[in-house]
């Protein structure tokens, strides 16, 4: 970190407990029949803040959605056995030793959960969330659709191997079409694609559109669905030997799954979900197609959340049943080459250490842990040694803030203090 930057976020941090978490509240949002238009949370300002707040835990009532049923079986129940893990300090980038609670607070968190097998050791909720509201979860979902892939891969459904366009022809003559199946997994694909979020003109802005994130300016209407958007990518270099994060190819992964399967993403994850004992529907957020946003549309509780950290935790087994192979498992944790994924500086500098597999961040440097992460704060945590499964969920004003590093540490350092 640059000497000009580590006061910044040293000052951000002064800033905040200096405030109270009530002063730093937005204003009440969609309050009255109708609300005022200064309260009004709407399609196109859900994703900036104050909006957010309100936005990112009610998606639902703003856009068309895809549920995932929580089942017909009883919820899954927890034991509850409080830490006060609100002062435990880890060290942050700027070099400041950061309570836990400090962070919570500054990166604008709306729900916190940390559980350690079936126990609920600390929970936390801000901004007007409730413990069943369902929270978007962003690009945690590609993680979601890499864990089903690398599943249809165990059964002999997909061969990673093969080109994307064997079980996709329409991706023939796009960045996609002789990329490997195990390529989309690993975010290898060699493709014309900038993830500049604050860019109208940029792909990864083109994918918002496409996707129904948001109303696409007149001037940029040119996709109704993913299904159109995904094969007009174009191919740039050679595949593989990299890492270059692309929500795209999350999409293109799914595509390449519902082919593959003949399911739909949703219906994909409904086989898991409907047996872990979740409290509520999960849903994904539909494109104008009525497609699952694969990369960044699914919605869920904090818990249920965690149900799915946990299930990773245990090797794919639940109450004695195995929901997903333990195969599938290891792959996730086993990671890929962390040299590979040093070479892409923004992201390592994020999670230092780690490597990419399947959709996922996998830490292998101290421990045996994997991480999903998502724009705005989002993030689904597990480390299977000590069992520890953590929930974060978010809504920051920027798409990539200054507090995500920190974010970061701070999951490591709860799961390190808890393992001992």
């Amino acid at each position: 970190m640059s000497q000009n930057t580590m006061p910044s976020l040293a000052c951000l941090y002064v800033e905040t407990n200096e405030s109270s978490l009530d002063t730093r509240l937005a204003p009440l949002l969609m309050q009255g029949f109708p609300a005022e238009p200064i309260r009004r949370v709407t399609w196109k300002n859900w994703m900036s803040p104050p909006f957010n707040q309100w936005g990112f835990r009610n998606l639902a009532r703003l856009r068309p959605t895809i549920d995932v049923q929580a089942g017909s079986g009883p919820v899954s129940k927890f034991q509850d056995s409080p830490l006060a893990l609100d002062e435990l300090h880890f060290d942050s980038e700027c070099g400041l030793g950061i309570s836990v609670i400090d962070h919570l607070v500054a990166s604008q968190t709306d729900a916190f959960l940390v559980m350690q097998g079936d126990t609920v050791l600390f929970e936390r909720y801000f901004n007007g969330q409730r413990p069943r509201d369902r929270h978007v979860m962003f690009s945690v979902t590609k993680s979601l659709i890499g864990t089903l892939g690398e599943q249809l891969v165990t059964d002999g459904v997909l061969n990673p191997a093969l080109p994307a366009a064997f079980y996709v022809p329409e991706f023939v003559g796009s960045a996609f079409g002789d990329a490997t199946v195990r390529q989309l997994f690993d975010m290898a694909v060699g493709i014309e694609y900038n993830e500049v979020y604050d860019d109208p003109n940029s792909q990864s802005s083109q994918y918002g559109y496409a996707c129904g994130f948001q109303p696409a300016p007149a001037q940029y209407t040119q996709f109704e669905s993913l299904y159109q958007y995904l094969p007009s990518l174009k191919k740039r270099g050679a595949h593989g030997g990299f890492f270059h994060y692309v929500t795209a190819t999350t999409e293109a992964l799914a595509w390449v799954m519902e082919r593959a399967s003949g399911k739909a993403c949703d219906q994909l994850l409904q086989e898991i979900w409907a047996q872990l004992g979740c409290e509520r529907d999960g849903y994904f957020m539909a494109d104008p197609w009525g497609r699952s946003v694969a990369g960044a549309g699914f919605n869920a509780t904090p818990r249920d959340m965690a149900r799915f950290g946990r299930l990773l935790a245990n090797n794919g087994r639940l109450d004695g049943q195995q929901l997903l192979s333990t195969d599938t498992v290891e792959r996730l944790f086993k990671g890929a080459d962390p040299a590979i994924y040093a070479q892409d500086a923004d992201f390592s500098k994020w999670t230092p250490g780690a490597s990419y597999r399947s959709q996922w961040y996998v830490f292998n440097d101290h421990s045996q842990a994997i991480m999903a992460g998502g724009i705005h704060g989002q993030y689904l945590f597990v480390d299977k040694p000590s069992g520890v499964v953590i929930v974060k969920q978010s809504s920051l004003n920027e798409a990539v803030s200054q507090f995500d590093a920190d974010s970061v540490r701070m999951l490591r350092a709860i799961a390190a203090h808890l393992s001992h």
